[in-house]
């Protein structure tokens, strides 16, 4: 059975003071930047919400409740006792589970290769594990990182949370009416939809596995190029997962926390999360929970020993007219609801070179039945198919919320080395309308022109070797032309480019003949060296062509001049 975030936080008089005194303390001793704001949890100063965090949205987690309790104030020990002492209930907060603590390890590894500039530490996943699900309930997890059972946040159905309508189908919370969060780091089916990660190589991207889990929330985290050690971009990661001032305290504490050190503990054996200490976000409208009846004002306290408070009599009133039971009234309808389809809204020819950005940008247009524009639509742009193409944010997958005239338009594509066509898909968020493909084609890098580097005139003696290498440099529209695909030959003649059999040539890996190069490649500033040149005894002038991808072509003429040959010196005169 699901274990489900049922409880909400209720925090009684003796509860506030104890976490405003524990706040205070923590503030004073560990947290930087942090103060004693509220009374549940510290205030960072000059903390910025994120621009991607909005309504529509609602982060990775649409905003759903996390845990608040705070760490403990004195500093953990990075490793258990050697001498079997019992562990003091502070080093029991530090204390991570083997396989979680993996995890965390592992994908901010693979981040450090892949987005070598976001500078994510593993210690923010777990900060942000802790709070979302207690380090997947204690560790509860199988030999692959699998959670034993799925943990799911409350259904975001508007109703002290956020209004969040399914997304999945219910694929991967079993909610076919609402979303809810999902698995250890929390994240609701439309976010993991594009968000997702295999982290474990299994081929498949669970949101219950702690290894695609951390994958995605690393990804998510290291998006539009934020750089995690300046303090700025670390609050705008924080809050575009979950937009919420208290979150980001929480979750920066318990990073200070982790810096300074945890303790690998056995799967299974970490703290439970309290269900009692959890927030209420997504709503600040929520309905307060009726008083007991013991503490509404027309109660009458009971003593001890004493009986029940007598009723009073009953006074007469005149018969009322029965009413009808009342219905709870239908979440108002948002923008989402009333998109009918999605236009086109003026998307050019996309077509790019292999790593360049596509100039022209993908424009959508959300209408309701009637043709009018919506606004504050959010608006997902998926690449499909076989290609290495991104959004310039490195990702595969954009959110962009419509304008006022009801336009979204997607982040610039970025072209990789595949060259071919691919599909660029633009869905509702939060609806189920036709989905709208643009055609993206990636083509091959050319140059438009091939110079040489050096005007030295190239020759050789027969039998022997050109003192010169040919290095040429290669150009598209006036700027240097990478990774552009060469080949060169030594032809016959102008007239005819067959390939020669005599005169000039290269060597290949085992020293012999070659006339023709492929697979050449310019380098990162357009140029590209040429293997050293030979001769045979064949002498007169040959030509080397040289062709790039786009057509750029380059003759060089190359003179094999006769071997000189010495004369025999005179015999000596017999002697006397």
């Amino acid at each position: 059975m699901a274990a489900q975030f049922g409880r909400r936080l209720r925090k009684g008089a003796a509860t506030t003071a104890v976490a405003a005194a524990a706040v205070a303390a923590l503030s004073a001793s560990q947290a930087p930047g942090v103060t004693a704001g509220d009374q549940s949890r510290p205030a960072t100063t000059g903390a910025e919400t994120a621009p991607d965090a909005t309504a529509e949205d609602g982060g990775a987690t649409g905003n759903s409740p996390y845990y608040t309790d705070l760490p403990p104030l004195n500093t953990p020990s990075p490793s258990p006792s050697a001498d079997g002492t019992p562990v003091s209930p502070g080093e029991g907060e530090a204390g991570i589970p083997a396989t979680v603590l993996d995890a965390y390890k592992k994908a901010a590894a693979e981040l450090r290769a892949s987005k070598p500039g976001c500078n994510l530490p593993w210690q923010l996943l777990a900060a942000i594990g802790k709070v979302e699900s207690g380090q997947a309930r204690g560790g509860r997890v199988n030999a692959d990182g699998t959670t034993t059972s799925p943990i799911l946040g409350p259904q975001l159905d508007g109703n002290g949370f956020a209004l969040i309508k399914d997304t999945d189908d219910g694929a991967y919370d079993g909610n076919s009416t609402y979303d809810q969060a999902v698995g250890p780091m929390q994240f609701i089916p439309s976010t993991w939809a594009w968000a997702g990660r295999d982290g474990n190589g299994d081929g498949t991207e669970d949101p219950n596995n702690i290894y695609d889990a951390a994958l995605s929330a690393g990804h998510y985290l290291c998006r539009n190029g934020w750089d995690l050690s300046t303090q700025s971009d670390l609050n705008r990661a924080i809050l575009s997962y979950n937009n919420s001032q208290d979150y980001l305290n929480t979750v920066l504490s318990w990073l200070e926390y982790y810096r300074k050190g945890i303790r690998e503990i056995p799967d299974g054996t970490g703290t439970l999360p309290d269900e009692d200490n959890r927030s209420n976000t997504g709503n600040s409208a929520n309905p307060k929970p009726s008083p007991p009846a013991s503490n509404r004002p027309d109660a009458t306290p009971d003593k001890p020993g004493g009986s029940p408070p007598s009723p009073k009599p009953p006074t007469s009133s005149p018969p009322s007219t029965p009413k009808p039971p009342s219905t709870s009234p239908s979440p108002p309808q948002t923008p989402t609801d009333t998109v009918d389809h999605l236009e086109d809204a003026g998307t050019a020819q996309l077509t790019a070179m292999a790593g360049d950005t596509f100039t022209k940008k993908i424009s959508t247009r959300a209408e309701t039945k009637a043709g009018a524009a919506v606004a504050k639509v959010s608006i997902r742009f998926t690449i499909i198919g076989d290609t290495d193409a991104t959004f310039t944010s490195g990702e595969k997958v954009a959110r962009v919320v419509t304008n006022s005239t009801g336009v979204a338009v997607a982040p610039a594509l970025k072209a990789g080395e595949k060259t071919g066509g691919f599909t660029v898909r633009a869905t509702v968020v939060g609806r189920t309308v036709s989905g709208l493909d643009y055609k993206a084609t990636v083509t091959e890098r050319v140059a438009g022109a091939l110079i040489r580097t050096s005007a030295a005139a190239l020759t050789c003696k027969a039998g022997g070797e050109f003192a010169e290498q040919v290095e040429v440099k290669a150009t598209y529209q006036g700027e240097a032309a990478d990774q552009v695909a060469v080949t060169a030959t030594l032809i016959k003649s102008l007239l005819d480019p067959s390939e020669n059999d005599k005169g000039p040539y290269f060597k290949d890996a085992d020293g012999n003949p070659i006339r023709t190069l492929k697979g050449l490649e310019t380098d990162e500033n357009g140029l590209l060296k040429l293997p050293k040149l030979y001769s045979d005894d064949t002498t007169g002038t040959f030509l080397l062509r040289i062709e790039a991808a786009g057509g750029a072509t380059l003759t060089v003429p190359l003179t094999v001049e006769a071997a000189e040959t010495s004369s025999p010196s005179p015999s000596a005169s017999p002697s006397a």
